[in-house]
């Protein structure tokens, strides 16, 4: 392991900006810079100026920000760009900066992508949620070849558009079950309405897969009454870890080994 410098004037400063800032992204981007040696350091940020905040970023030359809710779709008419996946969902959770000119993209989408790679695209689905981490979701459901599939959203607006955006069915509230249920909303987050489920407990008990992006905590009620089913359960820190490591890699042009990555998952869980 190759030391890392003490922080100076030549320090990169990476950052988030969520509306409920948490420790994980910080302790795994921080761990890795030890891990390799790098002249980083990452910082987590909550703001009731966007436009402040991201002008910032450009004045300061911070290197990269991670975007959270609520602010992946405000964001984007403040960049230079969208890259990739950011332009074609029209969410942003990753700001690169290089010299000035701000791009985003989207990192969920590539975590996602990867973690329902193993599951039958015939798989039935019921998705709750419509914002921006939801069409991240949606998006990669789709081009990975889901297409039963139900949005469940209490805005008609932004669920209907969802769901014709990407080829899948609307209803207002969860009516039904499904092979793979999917939360993307901040039903089970720490801090809010932690106690409450997402799904029935019959819907729970009836599915083979339970997905649930919420990462804090990362055991949700949500996830444990699955667990205790014996059901399969994709986690919101598993869709943490895979797209922070891609973040930073754009950050850092540093592909880290898989038991770098693993090591600094496990620290930034502790």
């Amino acid at each position: 392991m190759t030391m890392k410098p003490p922080i100076g004037r030549d320090t990169r400063l990476c950052m988030s900006l969520s509306a409920r800032p948490g420790n994980f992204g910080s302790r795994f981007h921080n761990r890795l810079y030890e891990l390799r040696g790098l002249d980083y350091v990452y910082k987590s940020f909550s703001t009731r100026d966007l436009p402040g905040a991201v002008g910032g970023i450009r004045a300061l030359a911070i290197r990269g920000c991670a975007i959270s809710m609520p602010f992946k779709e405000a964001v984007i008419p403040l960049l230079d760009g969208l890259a990739g996946s950011a332009a074609a969902i029209d969410s942003v959770n990753t700001i690169v900066n290089d010299d000035g000119v701000l791009t985003g993209y989207n990192t969920d989408y590539a975590a996602v992508v990867a973690l329902i790679a193993d599951i039958d695209p015939a798989t039935r689905f019921v998705l709750r949620g419509s914002g921006g981490m939801a069409k991240a979701v949606a998006a990669a459901l789709r081009d990975s070849g889901f297409r039963d599939g139900t949005i469940v959203a209490r805005n008609a607006g932004a669920g209907q558009a969802l769901a014709a955006l990407y080829g899948f069915g609307w209803a207002a509230a969860v009516t039904e079950g499904a092979p793979l249920l999917i939360n993307v909303t901040p039903i089970g987050m720490t801090g809010g309405n932690e106690d409450e489920l997402p799904f029935s407990a019959d819907a729970i008990a009836a599915c083979d897969i339970a997905f649930d992006v919420v990462q804090y905590p990362p055991e949700t009620r949500f996830l444990q009454a699955a667990r205790a089913a014996g059901k399969r359960v994709i986690t919101g820190t598993e869709v943490a870890t895979l797209q922070a490591l891609e973040q930073f890699i754009l950050y850092t042009g540093v592909r880290p080994t898989a038991a770098e990555v693993a090591q600094a998952a496990e620290f930034a869980r502790g």
